[in-house]
């Protein structure tokens, strides 16, 4: 299992860069609402990672299979 993280750069320019790594889903989301309220700031541009994709076809595939058909 990978460990959850948060990482941080603050560029020159005062601009900060996030990015989340071990974490699955929407769970990423609330790691940026801390860093957005800790920083008094707001998200300008986001994008999700691959392993936020992988978990939503997850759900998406259990939620069709919920019934117990095939």
């Amino acid at each position: 299992m990978t460990d959850k993280q948060l990482i941080v750069q603050v560029r020159p320019d005062g601009s900060v860069h996030a990015e989340t790594l071990g974490m699955h889903g929407n769970e990423c989301l609330d790691y940026i609402a801390v860093l957005e309220n800790m920083l008094d700031a707001e998200t300008t541009a986001s994008s999700f990672t691959d392993a936020y994709a992988q978990v939503e076809a997850q759900q998406e595939s259990t939620a069709e299979n919920w019934d117990g058909t095939p």
